[in-house]
C-alpha cells in the first residue's frame, strides 16, 4: 500500500467489526476492505486489498475470547504491516440509531458518546457494539479525527404522518417514533441514482435495501419521506432473523397466556424469527432457494408478498412511482426473489424483463415500462469515507 494519508471506516457489529481503508489523493481510492469475524470466540482476520486481493490473517488470542478493542489493535498492526507511516487523517463510523438531534455526521467527543449511549435502548442489539468500536478506534488513534455517521439521519425529515405511531402525542414529543434505518446506504443510491440519472433522481423512487436486514425507503427529489423501518430495525420486511411487521397484540399474548419475559420475547423477535423462523431451516436465502423443502418455499413467498405490499404503500405515500432501486445482497443477487416479488405490478406501470433480471443487468425492466427498475450495488463504506472526508474537509 503507497505511503500517503488514509482514510478509516469501521462498522462495529456483535460478532465483527467490518473496516475499510481509502487514500486520500485526488478524491478517496478504495484500497481495502476486511473484516474480522468470530468476536468472542476464535476470531479471524480477512482483508482483499485493491493490489493482492484476498488474504487471511492469523487472528487466535491464547484465551480464545477477542473482543473489540483487540480487534480495534489488529487492525493497527495490520495498517502498520501495509502501509509504513500508518497515518490517518480520520475514522470514521457506524452508528445505527442518532435519535432525534443527530441529522448530520457529527465530530466524536465524550459529550457525543455519552448521548450516544442514552439511545441504546433504542437499539439494544446494535448500539452497544458501534459504541464499543468507538471507544476502541479513540484509544488505538488518538491523533485522528473520529466521525460518527448515523443510520437514521437520512430519513429525519419525514412529513409527521410518516413517522408518528397512533399514540398520546406526548410520547412522540419524547422520541417514540419512526426512525427508520439503513440511511447510510439509501443515501449512497441517492448520490448514485443522482449520478446516473439527474432527472430520474428527482423524481418518486423506492429503494430496497434487501439483505439480512431489510427495509425500504420512498424518496423524493433524492430525499427520504417514508420508510418501513420504524421505532426499531425489527419493523416492516421479514428479514434473516427478525419478524418485520407484527400485530402488537401477539407480544401481550406471549407475555400473558405464554409467559414470556422481555428477554425472551427480545430473543425471538430478533433471532428466532423472519426467513429462519419461517423456514426453520436457515436465514439465508441461498440455502431457501436450494432447499427442496415447502416451508422454505413459504418463507421465500412471504418476504416476496410483504415486499410487494410494501411497494404499493410506498407508492401510494409518493402518489405514484418513476423508479424502483434495489439493493443489498438479496437485492443485488436473488433474481428469483426480485422476480417473485416484483410479479403482477403491471397496473403500476411496472415491467420486468426477466432475461435482463436474470442476468442481473443494471436496467431489469422492460424498454416499455413506465416505471424503470435497477438493480444498484450499495457501498455503506464510501458512504462513511465520503461523510467523513467532507466534515473534516480532506
Amino acid at each position: 500500500m503507497a505511503n500517503h494519508p488514509l482514510l478509516l471506516t469501521l462498522n462495529a457489529g456483535s460478532s465483527s467489526v467490518k473496516f475499510a481503508v481509502f487514500a486520500v489523493t485526488d478524491g478517496l481510492q478504495l484500497r481495502a476492505t476486511g473484516q474480522i469475524e468470530g468476536l468472542g470466540a476464535s476470531a479471524t482476520f480477512s482483508v482483499t486489498s485493491a493490489e493482492e486481493g484476498l488474504s487471511d490473517y492469523g487472528f487466535h488470542l491464547g484465551s480464545g475470547d477477542t473482543c473489540h478493542a483487540e480487534a480495534v489493535h489488529a487492525i493497527l498492526l495490520w495498517l502498520k504491516q501495509a502501509n509504513a507511516d500508518t497515518r490517518l487523517t480520520a475514522v470514521s463510523h457506524r452508528v445505527v440509531h442518532g435519535g432525534i438531534d443527530h441529522l448530520v455526521p457529527a465530530l466524536i467527543d465524550d459529550a457525543l458518546v455519552a448521548d450516544l449511549e442514552r439511545l441504546v435502548p433504542l437499539a439494544p442489539l446494535h448500539q452497544p457494539h458501534n459504541l464499543a468500536g468507538i471507544r476502541a478506534a479513540r484509544m488505538a488513534f488518538p491523533g485522528a479525527p473520529q466521525i460518527a455517521c448515523f443510520d437514521t439521519s437520512f430519513h429525519r425529515n419525514h412529513p409527521f404522518v410518516a413517522d408518528t405511531f397512533a399514540l398520546p402525542r406526548s410520547y412522540y414529543d419524547e422520541g417514540i417514533r419512526r426512525y427508520g434505518f439503513h440511511g447510510l446506504s439509501y443515501e449512497f443510491i441517492a448520490r448514485r441514482l443522482r449520478a446516473y440519472d439527474p432527472v430520474l433522481a428527482h423524481g418518486r423512487v423506492i429503494v430496497a435495501h434487501l439483505g439480512n436486514g431489510a427495509s425500504m425507503c420512498a424518496m423524493r427529489d433524492g430525499r427520504s419521506v417514508a420508510s418501513t423501518m420504524g421505532f426499531t430495525a425489527l419493523d416492516g420486511l421479514p428479514m434473516g432473523t427478525r419478524c418485520g411487521q407484527l400485530d402488537p397484540g401477539v407480544v401481550l399474548y406471549l407475555m400473558t397466556e405464554k409467559g414470556m419475559d422481555v428477554a425472551a420475547i427480545t430473543q425471538l423477535l430478533y433471532q428466532h424469527a423472519g426467513l429462519k423462523g419461517l423456514s426453520g431451516l436457515s436465514h439465508d436465502v441461498r440455502a431457501l432457494q436450494d432447499s427442496d423443502s415447502l416451508a422454505a418455499r413459504d418463507a421465500l413467498a412471504y418476504f416476496a408478498d410483504r415486499g410487494r405490499r410494501e411497494i404499493g404503500g410506498l407508492a401510494a405515500s409518493l402518489g405514484g412511482l418513476d423508479a424502483l432501486v434495489l439493493t443489498g445482497g438479496i437485492g443485488e443477487n436473488a433474481a428469483p426473489v426480485r422476480a417473485a416479488m416484483l410479479a403482477d405490478l403491471d397496473w403500476m406501470g411496472l415491467h420486468i424483463d426477466p432475461e435482463a433480471n436474470q442476468s442481473n443487468a443494471t436496467i431489469i425492466s422492460r424498454p416499455t415500462s413506465r416505471v424503470q427498475v435497477l438493480v444498484f450495488k450499495t457501498d455503506e463504506e464510501r458512504m462513511l469515507a465520503e461523510h467523513a472526508a467532507e466534515l473534516v474537509a480532506l
